[in-house]
C-alpha cells in the first residue's frame, strides 16, 4: 500500500493514479527510447546523457524531448513505416503492373467497376 491508514476509497484513488503515472512514465520511455537508439545523428555520448537525464528527471526528461524532437520523431517514424513497407513489398513480390493486370481482369469480369477500378488503380500507384 502506498498510504497509511488501510484501505480507503481515497487511497484506493491515490494508489491507481500513481500506477497510472508510473505506466504513463514507462510507456513514453519507451517510446522515446525506441526513437533515440536508432539514431544516427545524435552520438553515444549524447545518448546516455539523454537517458541518464530520462531516468534522473523523468517527467521532466520526457517531456523535454518530446518537445524539442517531437517533430523529428513523426518524420522517423514515418520514414521506418515507409522503409518497412517497402522491404515488405520486395519480399512479397509486389509489382505495380502485376496490380494494374489484376485489376483490369476484374474489370473485364465486371466483379469492380470503373469508379473502383480508377480509386484502386490510384491506390496502387501510390
Amino acid at each position: 500500500m502506498l498510504f497509511e491508514g488501510g484501505f480507503s476509497f481515497s487511497n484506493f484513488l491515490a494508489d491507481v493514479f500513481t500506477v497510472f503515472m508510473f505506466v504513463l512514465w514507462f510507456w513514453l520511455f519507451v517510446t522515446v527510447a525506441s526513437d533515440l537508439f536508432p539514431r544516427h545523428d545524435v552520438s553515444g555520448l549524447g545518448k546516455a546523457a539523454w537517458v541518464i537525464f530520462l531516468v534522473v528527471f523523468p517527467y521532466l526528461g520526457i517531456f523535454i524531448y518530446l518537445v524539442s524532437q517531437g517533430r523529428g520523431m513523426a518524420q522517423r517514424n514515418a520514414q521506418r513505416a515507409e522503409h518497412a513497407r517497402e522491404q515488405l513489398r520486395h519480399v512479397i513480390g509486389y509489382s505495380v503492373a502485376d496490380e494494374i493486370e489484376k485489376l483490369n481482369r476484374l474489370k473485364t469480369a465486371g466483379a469492380i467497376s470503373e469508379e473502383e477500378y480508377g480509386r484502386l488503380r490510384a491506390r496502387a500507384v501510390q
